[in-house]
C-alpha cells in the first residue's frame, strides 16, 4: 500500500533526469506535478503506460501539469527509452529505489518499484493517490481528472 496520502505535503526529493540533470521536487511548486512510478524501462506493460501518457500528452499541458516517470533505471537508460518510445515527459533514475521506498511503492523481492501515480497540486500537497502491483498497468485518465 502507498505510503502517501492525499491531502498531505508530497515528501522532497532530487533525482537525475535522462539528461544527468538534478530535478528537486520542491523547485517545481507553482505547477501541478504527476509522478508515474513504473517498474522498468523497455518492459510491455510499462512501454504501454508510458506510450499512453505520450499519446495524451497535450491533456497534461492543458492543465499545467509536468509529468516525470520514475524507475530504478539509469539516466543512460531513460534516454535511449525516451528517444526510441519519443516520450515527451521526462524520466527520473531512483536507482536505489531511495524515493520509491519514501513514496511506499518499492518491492523489495523484485528490487523495483510498483505502479504508483501521485497528482501533486501547486502548493505541493498531494490530491490523488493510485497503487497498483507490478503486473497490473494503470489508466492515466485518472490522473488527468485529478488535476482538474
Amino acid at each position: 500500500m502507498a505510503k502517501v496520502k492525499v491531502g498531505e505535503p508530497a515528501p522532497d526529493f532530487t533525482l537525475r533526469d535522462e539528461n544527468n540533470q538534478e530535478v528537486r521536487l520542491s523547485s517545481l511548486r507553482g505547477a501541478p506535478v504527476v509522478l508515474v512510478f513504473y517498474p522498468a524501462d523497455f518492459s510491455p506493460i510499462c512501454t504501454n503506460e508510458l506510450c499512453a501518457i505520450r499519446d495524451d500528452f497535450s491533456a497534461f499541458e492543458a492543465r499545467g501539469a509536468m509529468v516525470f516517470g520514475i524507475s530504478r533505471d539509469s539516466p543512460w537508460a531513460h534516454r535511449a527509452f525516451k528517444e526510441k518510445e519519443g516520450l515527451k515527459h521526462s524520466l527520473l533514475a531512483d536507482m536505489k529505489g531511495e524515493v520509491a521506498r519514501l513514496y511506499g511503492c518499492w518491492n523489495e523481492g523484485l528490487g523495483i518499484a510498483e505502479r504508483l501515480t501521485v497528482v501533486i497540486d501547486a502548493e505541493g500537497v498531494i490530491r490523488y493517490v493510485t497503487h497498483n502491483p507490478p503486473l497490473q498497468a494503470r489508466d492515466h485518465k485518472e490522473a488527468i481528472a485529478a488535476l482538474e
